[in-house]
């Protein structure tokens, strides 16, 4: 299928390379907080990136200041909470909590469930909800001066949509995991860095975009067969057991072996040739 990226309000869409699409938060006013419109359109253009044979890679940022100042606490008390508190019976009242909640586990996780490598590139702060939406990234970088905070403890809740089960494995420590979740202190760029959270420190933005960028372009480059089906095991492997790991890998390609991308990677290696054109996917 072509990609028909549709217009959204609060996300800035561009293709930088072939096959490489930039997806800007772009709610500048706001610092990227992310009101309910804009968790529906990242889960709405992920999804259609995900299904796109034009998209191989996606690049997320943010605009402006900052990468993204977390969930917009405002808009919440103003648009979500006055229907929560019309309802009297518990039970209903629970219901809609529910549903407003994995309404935003949906954004987060569309990262996840893309099929495409995602790349998120943080500048300055990123805080509560942008925390929980970079580690359903495949790849982190982000500059000197970006930071990160878990927050949802000092707003008095627990944060519920991808901190607590994503970040303890993104970065290896449970330890720290929990003192980051419990103490809401700012995790700056080196110890980001050091802890596994990103695997790239940049001293700006534009050479970080940049740098990022290009990383995406040589991704693009591979076969988009061997690259999906490698972000699928790597997404399954996190959850499952080595054993398990391998039994999905091996059901995986044991359709993807017969592509014909096996023949024109290997034909590519022979000849040294690194221009080998994949067909889309």
């Amino acid at each position: 299928m072509s990609t028909n990226i549709p217009q959204f309000e609060h996300l800035s869409v561009s293709v930088p390379k072939e096959f490489v699409y930039h997806v800007e938060l772009n709610r500048t006013d706001k610092l990227n907080a992310m009101n309910n419109a804009m968790f529906k359109e990242i889960t709405r253009c992920f999804e259609t990136l995900s299904d796109s044979e034009d998209c191989r890679v996606v690049v997320l940022s943010g605009s402006g200041k900052i990468f993204c100042a977390g969930i917009d606490l405002k808009d919440f008390a103003q648009n979500s909470l006055p229907a929560v508190a019309l309802i009297e019976d518990p039970a209903r009242k629970a219901k809609l909590l529910y549903q407003l909640c994995t309404l935003y586990q949906k954004s987060m996780s569309s990262l996840e469930h893309c099929k495409k490598p995602v790349i998120a590139a943080i500048h300055g702060a990123c805080i509560g909800g942008g925390v929980d939406l970079v580690t359903a990234a495949d790849v982190r970088h982000c500059t000197k001066d970006a930071y990160f905070v878990v927050k949802e403890a000092d707003v008095g809740l627990a944060a519920d949509i991808g901190s607590l089960q994503r970040l303890p494995k993104v970065i290896g420590s449970d330890s720290l995991a929990r003192e980051l979740c419990y103490t809401c202190r700012k995790f700056p760029a080196d110890e980001a860095l050091t802890s596994g959270l990103v695997s790239k420190v940049y001293n700006d933005k534009d050479t970080m975009i940049e740098s990022v960028i290009n990383i995406a372009e040589d991704i693009a480059k591979k076969s988009p067969v061997a690259i999906q089906t490698t972000k699928a095991s790597l997404v399954f492997s996190r959850d499952h057991t080595v054993e398990e790991g391998l039994e999905h890998i091996a059901l995986l390609n044991q359709l993807m072996l017969q592509s014909e991308d096996l023949a024109t990677a290997a034909t590519g290696q022979l000849m040294k040739d690194s221009n080998i054109q994949f067909s889309k996917l």
